[in-house]
């Protein structure tokens, strides 16, 4: 089976800027996933492509772009060879105003050591992504490869310590059954690398952008300053997403303490205790979305009871 290629700079000129056709071929998708995702394994790649289809199908893509060196892979340590595939600084170039990809900085591995040091954290939140894809599609749900945005960042008030928050990812999502119904989501993946009370530390950072209205600078007024007064999730989300924990990287005990540790901190801070009183928040373990999908009853609420429960039920 050929491989529609998409166009790229002259072989002689590695600095030409491309103007793509819109055509809707499979490199062109897999070119516009790995400008959002960073880093996808050649399985990922399939199950976000066309899960359907040989596996064959897939490679050659990735092998023809790879040929005309828009993308590039590193070969993942104690793996029989798994490829994780990214663009090249061409490839970044070709993409570049793509309307899938509008508003969405495109930053990809500068080299292979990069994509090495990215890879373990990157592949785990592609992985928990296609945990949402794999039951949005089981359910005939509105779903797809592009609605999982990673490392999104928002400004937090200049109040000392960190001013950004910086999601792993935000998801939106549409249930078609029983009623339609939009969801949006910050995710936090979590590897177990980092201690229990920095993780439930971000649980203040949401808090804090929940509450944040940007102060208008002086002088200024009409349009300028009504939308300093909305609070800063208002210029972006028309509610405050809902907040996911997923965990992995430890024994299920282990994990389940970090729930805990969460849990703990929900209750425990005022700011954060004010937060649940407003909006969704919930941890997973991420074998367990896996084996059972995100829409089965495997998510823990930050507050309340401890009944598990679907993550669209929180």
């Amino acid at each position: 089976m050929s491989t529609q290629r998409i166009p790229t700079p002259a072989e002689d000129d590695e600095s030409t800027d491309v103007q793509p056709g819109t055509e809707d071929t499979a490199a062109h998708r897999a070119m516009a996933l790995l400008a959002q995702h960073r880093l996808v394994t050649s399985p990922q790649m399939h199950q976000m492509l066309n899960p359907a289809s040989v596996r064959q199908i897939t490679s050659n893509v990735l092998n023809s772009l790879r040929e005309d060196k828009l993308v590039s892979y590193i070969v993942l340590p104690n793996s029989s060879r798994l490829r994780a595939w990214f663009l090249t600084a061409r490839g970044a170039r070709v993409v570049h105003g793509w309307p899938e990809l509008r508003g969405r900085m495109v930053q990809p591995p500068s080299n292979s050591t990069e994509a090495s040091m990215r890879a373990a954290h990157t592949l785990t939140a592609v992985r928990a992504h296609l945990t949402f894809l794999t039951d949005a599609r089981r359910r005939d749900d509105e779903y797809g490869p592009l609605d999982w945005m990673p490392e999104v960042a928002h400004r937090l008030p200049d109040t000392g310590g960190e001013d950004k928050l910086i999601a792993d990812a935000v998801l939106h999502y549409t249930a078609t059954t029983p009623q339609r119904l939009q969801y949006r989501a910050f995710v936090e993946v979590d590897r177990a690398t980092m201690s229990s009370e920095r993780l439930a530390r971000k649980l203040i950072s949401y808090a804090r952008f929940h509450d944040y209205t940007p102060q208008a600078a002086a002088g200024r007024r009409g349009t300028v300053a009504d939308q300093a007064a909305m609070l800063a999730w208002q210029r972006f989300y028309p509610r405050f997403p809902r907040v996911l924990f997923i965990l992995t990287g430890a024994r299920a005990d282990s994990l389940q303490h970090r729930i805990n540790d969460l849990r703990a901190m929900t209750a425990g801070h005022p700011l954060v205790t004010q937060l649940a009183g407003q909006v969704h928040l919930g941890a997973a373990i991420l074998e367990e979305l896996e084996q059972y999908g995100p829409s089965a009853e495997v998510w823990t609420p930050l507050s309340g009871s401890v009944d598990s429960r679907s993550w669209m039920d929180l």
